[in-house]
């Protein structure tokens, strides 16, 4: 028998559409906080000599505004997602979408450098949070048959965030000062929170972490974390690449471990390795991408700061109209269909771009970013929802922190191995180079995205086994 009475529900559960009910505010909202939380990966870099200025520290310094957010969010993202398995949805959701808009706003208010970036930190550690949460969200608050369009929300919304960061903090910088860079989240944060506490149902409260789960989250988290910063340092000075060996012995215990071995288990029992490698592929195309192009228009052909944003605001253009297109693409005729045809509209477009030459105009420029982005438009939504929704129930949070690590470390990957083409070309064939590093990225994930699930061959005593190890 069912107990239907409020605050019954299981921890983490949100009724699914199972009685006919889609609750769209709470995809919307899903939405809203995936877009700010990618708006705060890019916004602060326009204002770092602000910053700087500002708190009278020097450039180095003044990095760590970025770092200091974006490092606790990639590194923190698998041991939150498997710590969230299971703990109540709507007390996660509201806590860090208040922790994350309190760190902003003391962010705003920091009088020194240490501030800030103990307040970054903390953002980012409940931006972590809620980057798992997103598509847990937003897959869990519809029926299965409304999944594509659902995902399709925090998955275009998410990478406009990230896009339009850079505009969106020009405009305030140029105005209201670096302060109002940290503020301007505070709103979408105050809104989510009214409609999550009054939408969302009562469940389960949140536990806190133990010895085990703090230890195996500093072990990841060490290991990631100098995996990033050797990327993140090597565009500058190759020899920061040595860095990288410092992450192989906190990651191979940890996936060793009692921490690992059950995200490594769901994602072999479900089959999703290859859709997690073209998540993470496409993602490194793209970035790899806007970081070329805006680089080669204003260095190289002398275009001003205004021409080269509007023209690479064709991408983010091109995927936010094609975004719930592919929602719905994906409804009516199946979520692989319309991803690997995403991942091939994208490929062309940075195909297209590989000839780039000084005679190019802004506009041949652009249309071939707009193919590209209508192709991660059609693409996001579609995978997000396969991924998602091969994912065992009891196991959402895991898969939701895996893909979202997956597109982080591709967004990572992508201008760090197109800086490194590009230096290895050399200054008359290194955009060339940088770009075909980019298109081949995208193209990888095509098939990536066509091949299906491949399951392990296992008996039954063995498919048993791996399935334990997942739910532990």
């Amino acid at each position: 028998m069912t107990d239907n009475r409020p605050g019954s529900e299981q921890p983490g559960h949100i009724p699914d559409g199972s009685a006919g009910e889609d609750r769209w505010l709470l995809v919307a909202v899903a939405g809203m906080l995936s877009f700010v939380a990618m708006l705060d990966m890019s916004i602060v870099n326009v204002a770092l000599a602000d910053i700087a200025d500002g708190l009278h520290v020097s450039a180095a310094t003044a990095q760590w505004a970025v770092l200091g957010y974006q490092l606790p969010v990639v590194a923190l993202l698998l041991p939150v997602g498997r710590r969230l398995d299971g703990v109540g949805m709507r007390s996660a959701v509201l806590v860090a979408t208040a922790g994350f808009a309190l760190c902003s706003a003391l962010a705003a208010a920091a009088p020194w450098a240490a501030w800030l970036i103990v307040a970054r930190i903390g953002q980012g550690v409940f931006g972590a949070v809620l980057f798992v949460l997103m598509p847990v969200l937003a897959i869990r608050s519809v029926r299965p048959e409304r999944r594509g369009r659902a995902m399709s929300v925090p998955a275009t919304l998410g990478p406009l965030g990230a896009l339009t960061g850079p505009a969106v903090g020009g405009l305030l910088l140029d105005h209201l000062g670096w302060h109002a860079v940290f503020l301007v989240k505070i709103p979408f944060c105050a809104l989510a929170l009214v409609v999550a506490r009054r939408a969302m149902p009562p469940d389960g409260a949140l536990r806190r972490p133990d010895r085990r789960s703090a230890a195996e989250a500093l072990l990841v988290a060490t290991g990631v974390a100098a995996l990033l910063l050797a990327l993140t340092l090597a565009s500058d000075r190759p020899a920061w690449l040595v860095l990288a060996l410092a992450a192989v012995p906190p990651l191979w215990w940890w996936l060793r471990g009692p921490g690992g071995r059950p995200v490594t288990g769901v994602l072999r029992v479900s089959g999703l390795f290859r859709a997690h490698g073209a998540v993470l592929t496409l993602a490194a195309g793209f970035a790899a991408m806007h970081y070329v192009v805006a680089l080669h228009l204003q260095r190289d052909d002398g275009v001003s700061a205004t021409t080269t944003g509007l023209t690479v605001l064709a991408h983010p253009l091109g995927m936010g109209l094609a975004g719930p297109l592919g929602g719905r693409l994906a409804d009516w005729y199946g979520a692989r269909p319309t991803a690997v045809a995403g991942a091939a509209f994208t490929a062309a477009g940075l195909v297209l771009l590989v000839p780039l030459g000084g005679d190019w105009s802004p506009l041949d420029v652009a249309w071939r970013l707009a193919l590209a982005g209508i192709g991660m438009g059609l693409n996001g939504g579609p995978t997000q929802a396969l991924v998602m929704g091969a994912a065992p129930p009891e196991r959402t949070a895991t898969v939701g922190s895996t893909v979202q690590f997956a597109r982080s470390l591709g967004f990572i990957l992508g201008p760090a191995l197109a800086t490194a083409a590009w230096g290895l070309a050399g200054p008359a064939d290194g955009v060339h180079a940088a770009l075909a590093v980019a298109a081949t990225a995208a193209c990888l994930a095509v098939p990536l995205s066509a091949l299906p699930a491949r399951r392990p061959a296992v008996g039954p005593e063995k498919t048993t086994d791996a399935a334990s190890a997942a739910r532990r």
